[in-house]
């Protein structure tokens, strides 16, 4: 039931997406005649007046269709309500629209979650948390265990923070053969212990492993709910939470561009992220609102790069008109909307493949 979930759920950001674009056309007046979810063969439609709804057997996307190039259209070629008829910038608001869509979505669906379960919230108490020591390794033989709490290092107290682990990490890692003093917290006694990192590939190593130390609830999660006080801490919220998922996809993305070779691996198609999503609906199914927001603005910043087949590649064009007053040749723009569109499909289906087998138990 999970896994349909996340499939429903990715389902509904194709729809947002595709209603944005509708949306947007048919409030201007231009007319659409086609709006699909899925692409393959037709499972369900309803002909309206002019647009004919439908549901595709491929729930991998989706797309809303003009009459501009429709060889059945009775539409004279020149009329002015033809997507291609347009000025630029009633073109650029369709195509745009599935982009603004996600992202008001994304916004909405965090305001939801702020309202109906609140916050997640971790408090993190000072100091970092050992959850497994290597056995034999420099920190075993100094005396440090599983469940110590380190929370100072040569004197200087580690702060209660979700950066402290890193901070601790780095200080180890930039000590190769270096004497550290470490306050360790067991229990209630404290213990002042000496250990000098092993240097390996220039990096201190000691054998431990670092989390952040956090306050537990009854049930043993570290996070919990906080509920808001009024409506406009629930729209702040979300908009704090909004603005940090953004810049992290953003910043995800250029590092993707940037480092290919080493991120690359990282990409993930739709097979893993409706495994992903089960997962998160099983432990907590309250999470299910940020990876909504999550997904829909990962969607969000896909379709506005600036590549063939996606909406940022047309947003291109449209510029590359507006700058030159008329559009590119139609053969040319054609058949680069045609092979970015079969790449995009073929990096589909590699994903799809490679994402099912990491599934299959080894």
């Amino acid at each position: 039931m999970s896994v349909l979930a996340i499939i429903a759920l990715l389902a509904v950001l194709i729809f947002v997406h595709e209603l944005g674009h509708f949306l947007a056309a048919r409030l201007q007046g231009i007319y659409a005649n086609r709006f699909s979810i899925g692409f393959g063969p037709i499972l369900w439609k309803y002909q309206g007046s002019q647009t004919e709804y439908a549901l595709r057997a491929l729930p991998l996307g989706g797309f809303v269709g003009f009459p501009d190039d429709d060889p059945d259209s009775d539409i004279p070629k020149n009329d002015p309500n033809l997507l291609r008829n347009r000025p630029v910038l009633d073109r650029a608001i369709v195509i745009s629209a599935g982009v603004i869509a996600n992202l008001v979505f994304a916004y909405f669906v965090l305001a939801g979650q702020m309202a109906i379960v609140g916050s997640p919230t971790v408090d993190y108490l000072p100091g970092v948390l050992i959850p497994k020591v290597t056995p034999q390794e420099v920190a075993a033989q100094a005396g440090i265990r599983d469940g110590d709490v380190i929370v100072a290092i040569n004197g200087r107290t580690l702060d209660a923070t979700a950066q402290t682990a890193s901070d601790l990490r780095s200080a180890i890692e930039t000590s190769p053969a270096q004497p550290l003093q470490l306050t360790v917290q067991r229990s209630t006694e404290t213990l002042n212990l000496n250990v000098t990192p092993a240097d390996v590939d220039g990096k201190g190593r000691i054998g431990i492993a670092l989390q952040p130390n956090v306050k537990r609830q009854p049930d043993g999660k570290a996070v919990y709910y906080k509920h808001p006080a009024n409506i406009s801490q629930v729209f702040g919220w979300a908009g704090e939470e909004f603005q940090r998922i953004v810049v992290l996809t953003v910043q995800g993305f250029g590092q993707l561009i940037s480092n290919f070779s080493k991120t690359a691996e990282q990409v993930s198609g739709p097979v893993a992220i409706v495994a992903t999503g089960a997962k998160i609906a099983q432990s907590d199914a309250s999470s299910l609102f940020n990876f909504a927001a999550l997904i829909s603005i990962n969607l969000a910043v896909i379709n506005i790069l600036p590549l063939p087949a996606l909406d940022g590649g047309q947003l291109a064009f449209l510029l590359i008109e507006g700058l030159r007053g008329k559009p590119l040749p139609t053969k040319l723009q054609d058949g680069v909307m045609q092979t970015g569109l079969v790449l995009l499909l073929g990096l589909g289906v590699f994903l799809i493949i490679r994402d099912t087998v990491n599934l299959i138990p080894q």
